[in-house]
Parts: C-alpha cells; structure tokens; sequence
C-alpha cells in the first residue's frame, strides 16, 4: 500500500509514542522508508534508540546546521508525507499558530510552506480533546488539507488510531484521488440464511476481497459504505446485515445517492424459511424447502439504470474460458461495468487469483489481496 513513499515520522511527547516502533514496523511492512524525528519529551517515552532501530535510520532529536527539517521536507526534500503520530494538543495548537519550537514542528512548518502533505493523528485524554480551542485548531489545520486520523475514544482516552488506520491515512495522502467525490457502495463477505435460532446457512467467504475493495477505493478520494455481516472498519461507514434480503434491502437504501456498487460479496442464492423454536436433533432425516434469493445485482440494475455496477463471480469447475464467458453473461445479463472471476479455492486465504474480465478482454492477476483491491479500484475510477 505504501510501496515506495517515504514518510518522515514526527514523534511527540505522549505516552502513545511506546507505540512509535510498531507503528515503523507497520509502514515499512506496508513498503515505505521511514525517517523519524522526535521532541524533547518523546525521548523521555522512548529511547531514539528504539526508533533507530524501528525505522533503521537515524533519528533527529535537534535541529542542527545541517538543517534536517528542510533536507526532510522541503520542496526538494526527502519526505513524500510528514506523519505526526502521537499529535499532542500541544503540537497540534502549535501547527496552527505556525510554532516551530521542536523539531517536529519545525518539520512541520516546512513541509505546510513546501505543500508537502501533512498527516496527524492526535492521543492525549478526552477532556483535552473535547477542549473548544482543540476542535477548533483540528478543524483550522484541516482546512488547510492537513489529513488528521480520528484517535478511538476509549477509557476517557482520546487514544492514538491503530497502526491499520494511521496507514491508511498516509495512503491517502501519497495516492491520487480519482475517486473523489464519488460514493461507493461495496458488498462484502458472506451472508447467512437462518435455519432456527440457532442453526444457519452460510458460505466459506471471509470478506478480505471486499474489505481490500473498499479501502483501496477510501484511499482514493471516495465515501464508501460497506455492507457486510460484522464488524467495524475505519476507512468506511459500515452497514452491518446478515442475510441476503438484509443486504439487498441496504444496498438499496444508498443506491440513490451512489455512484458505483462493486458487488463483492458472496450472497446466499438460496433462503429458508426459519423455525421459530431449535430444531430437534436426532431425526433420522430432515428436509429443508429452499427458497432462490432476488440477484442483488439484478434488483439493483433495475431499479438504477444509470449505476456502475462491479460485479464477482466464483467458479469451481471449468477452465479459464468457461470463466470468462460466465463472467460475461452475467455482465450482459445485468450490464456491469467489468466482473471479477477467481477460482473457489482462493476464498479465505491471503493471497489470491482472478481475472479481471471487461467486453473488450480480461487480464490476470495475481498477488495479495490488497493488490486485487488497488486493481479494482483502480479499474473503476477509470470506468467512472
């Protein structure tokens, strides 16, 4: 995700910073080169030793004649993006008044001045938080086109967002934004079809594809909502739905608004009617009435013409071509902007295999999930 961007990583004085070095495992995980720079009382959390080693390179701890803060940051400096994580209320306020009285934010003067992008993510507790001269220092050094990651209020604690959140945030700022402005709809997951209170239907998808979709199309400018069985994410609002009719009857409350659907999700063809009490065990047989379940996609299209429509198909029998000409009947079928085809056997597993299959041709993919995500993202903002 974060391939080859170089992020210059400002450290402040909360008790958030012990998180400093898995928060420069985690981007150098995600392929970014990571240069840190740390206040006076950073170094009284964690040693700049620590973050030498987290991120190895040296760490700046003072700005000297060699002026690192411009050599970082300035318009021909090192950093792609400048990451304030842990951001004091103190650091932020200093942001917003042009204060540049430790190294982070004289890095971060420079890099406001140089139009290098700016991501922050506050820690501090919730009252200092909640203060009105904090919201509204935020919201100055927001408009300014700062990225901030929203901390999770937990414990009467404004605390730092999670590594996953704090990288996503960084993406979106280092990455175009083709899909600005648009509001993407993504399914994703399996849905399940109750038996009895306690029994259910399901299907073996685990929901990555579809949560790799809608991060990659957040990263790149869009609203999205995810409709799924489960969960909150941070880079999407969630609609959470069990069933298929539940997830049908949520896609189509935001349809209106939307401009695209990808279709990710692996929805149950076939519905039961549910017994209100548990089941019995120990009959010899038991028959259940199955019921087909409306085309999500289908219903959709009818009901908006007009909608971008990303659709997925899974196989487990027949070679590449009878995929990609299933794959185009149900393109037909329900006028899709492109579908992806992949193999049943990649379904829960990290890495992954498909075809990305348009009117005109398909091309392969394969690699990690997230990749798939980028690729489709990437495919629909060119159809948008």
């Amino acid at each position: 995700m974060l391939s080859g961007v170089n992020v210059a990583l400002g450290v402040t004085g909360s008790i958030a910073a012990v998180k400093t070095v898995e928060l420069a495992h985690e981007l150098r995980r995600q392929g970014a080169s990571v240069r840190a720079v740390m206040t006076d009382s950073a170094t009284g959390i964690v040693h700049p030793w620590a973050v030498d080693f987290a991120t190895d390179e040296p760490v700046v701890t003072e700005i000297t004649g060699q002026v690192e803060h411009v050599e970082l940051c300035g318009r021909e400096g090192w950093a792609d993006v400048l990451l304030i994580a842990p951001a004091t209320a103190n650091t932020v306020g200093k942001l917003a008044a042009a204060i540049d009285d430790t190294p982070v934010t004289t890095c971060a003067t420079t890099a406001l001045g140089a139009d290098v992008p700016v991501v922050v993510a506050p820690a501090m507790h919730e009252p200092m938080y909640d203060h009105p001269g904090v919201l509204e220092t935020i919201a100055r050094v927001e408009s300014w086109g700062v990225e901030f990651v929203d901390p999770r209020i937990e414990e009467s604690k404004a605390k730092v967002a999670t590594e996953a959140a704090i990288v996503t945030g960084v993406a979106r700022a280092t990455t175009p934004d083709p899909l600005q402005g648009k509001h993407v709809i993504v399914t994703s997951g399996a849905t399940t079809e109750s038996v009895d209170p306690v029994r259910t239907l399901s299907n073996r998808a685990s929901g990555k594809t579809g949560r790799a979709v809608a991060r990659a199309c957040s990263v790149r400018g869009a609203d999205v909502t995810l409709v799924r069985d489960g969960g909150d994410v941070h880079y999407a609002d969630v609609e959470q739905v069990e069933s298929a009719a539940e997830m049908l009857d949520a896609v189509q409350t935001h349809a209106d608004d939307a401009d695209a659907l990808v279709s990710a999700a692996a929805i149950s063809d076939y519905t039961v009617e549910a017994a209100t009490e548990k089941i019995k065990s120990g009959k010899a047989q038991l028959t259940l009435e199955l019921t087909p379940t409306p085309k999500l996609i289908d219903t959709v299209r009818e009901a908006h013409p007009d909608l971008s429509i990303v659709g997925f198909k899974v196989e487990t029998e027949g070679d590449e071509e009878a995929l990609v000409e299933r794959a185009r009947e149900t393109m037909n079928r329900a006028d899709l902007s492109f579908v992806v085809g992949n193999r049943a056997d990649v379904m829960g597993e990290a890495e992954t295999r498909a075809l990305v299959i348009r009117r005109d041709g398909s091309d392969e993919y394969a690699g990690s999930k997230a990749g798939l995500g980028a690729r489709v993202a990437d495919e629909l903002a060119r159809e948008l």
